[in-house]
C-alpha cells in the first residue's frame, strides 16, 4: 500500500546511523553497546547487508533522552521523564551554541 504524497512530506525521513556515529551520540564504547544489546538495554540494529548493521536515528535519540530523564528525574513515569528530558535537551543545545566547547 502506498502513501499519498502529502503524508510522505509530513514524515521525516528515516536515517540510519552506523556504529561510529552511535558511539559519538551515546558516549559509550563499542563493547558496552554490544553488552547492552545482549541484555536488551539498547536499541536493536537493523541489518543492512551480510556484514553491516546500522541503528535508526530516532531510536538512538530516544534512548539518549531516556537516559537523561532517568539520570535527572528518576522515579517518575517514563512519559514524564522523557518530556522533561526533551525540555532540557532544547535548553542545553541552546547553551552549548552560546559558548565554545572545550
Amino acid at each position: 500500500m502506498t502513501e499519498n504524497p502529502r503524508e510522505q512530506r509530513m514524515k521525516p525521513p528515516i536515517r540510519i546511523l552506523r556504529l561510529p556515529e552511535v558511539l559519538k551520540r551515546t558516549g559509550l564504547s563499542r563493547s558496552t553497546i554490544y553488552v547492552r544489546l545482549a541484555e536488551g538495554r539498547f536499541p536493536q540494529p537493523v541489518r543492512l547487508g551480510d556484514r553491516a548493521v546500522g541503528w535508526i536515528e530516532a531510536e538512538i535519540d530516544e534512548w539518549v533522552r531516556e537516559r537523561i530523564a532517568e539520570s535527572r528525574f528518576g522515579g517518575g513515569p517514563a512519559g514524564e521523564r522523557v518530556e522533561a528530558a526533551l525540555r532540557i535537551g532544547g535548553a542545553s543545545r541552546r547553551a552549548s551554541e552560546a559558548r565554545p566547547v572545550r
